[in-house]
């Protein structure tokens, strides 16, 4: 299955079996200075993800990413 998301759309995903691969197809290549990010769980997004905050595993950037009211201007 594929989903197709356009640039500068935010988007997340939230796995439920174990062993689950995720492949990225992306536009260019990879600058860590264009890097933007929301917090998975603000409440202001209104996403039910069906998960606990203490159950997710999460990476360590996006442990630390802003909540939508604290994200400033973002370029592409």
């Amino acid at each position: 299955r594929m989903l197709y998301v356009p640039v500068g759309f935010a988007h997340g995903f939230a796995t439920r079996e174990p062993e689950t691969e995720v492949a990225y197809k992306v536009t260019d290549t990879y600058a860590p200075a264009c890097e933007a990010g929301i917090a998975w769980d603000d409440p202001a997004l209104g996403i039910q993800w069906g998960l606990a905050p203490a159950a997710a595993t999460l990476s360590d950037k996006d442990r630390r990413l802003p909540r939508l009211a604290e994200l400033g201007p973002v370029r592409f």
